[in-house]
């Protein structure tokens, strides 16, 4: 998986390079077909922006949160992005439509 963090507005640290790095294992654990990964962080008037386009094979996926604290809106990112992985891979695991996840209760 390729990673690129850049910033509008905000200069990127290796602090919040290795933050975001660390947050993007999760969705590496939960699906590990991810190509490419862009993320920017910049800063507006309200507090801090984030932004990651996922490109999958076939697919991109593009989420955005914002938050008043910078590390605050790459956790609400990781998680949108983590809930959109999700949905995309029960959709594409080659189960039949209508079958549950084994941890899904009834």
């Amino acid at each position: 998986m390729n990673l690129s963090v850049s910033g509008h507005q905000l200069e990127v640290t290796p602090a919040i390079r290795s933050y975001v790095s660390g947050k993007l294992e999760r969705i590496r654990r939960h699906f590990d077909h991810v190509i490419e990964v862009h993320v920017i962080i910049s800063s507006t008037r309200l507090g801090q922006k984030a932004e990651a386009t996922l490109h999958l094979s076939g697919k991109d996926l593009f989420c955005e949160s914002e938050q008043s604290d910078l590390y605050a809106a790459i956790d609400l990112l990781v998680d949108k992005l983590d809930r959109q992985v999700l949905k995309y891979k029960d959709l594409h695991s080659g189960r039949p439509q209508g079958a549950r996840r084994r941890d899904q209760a009834l």
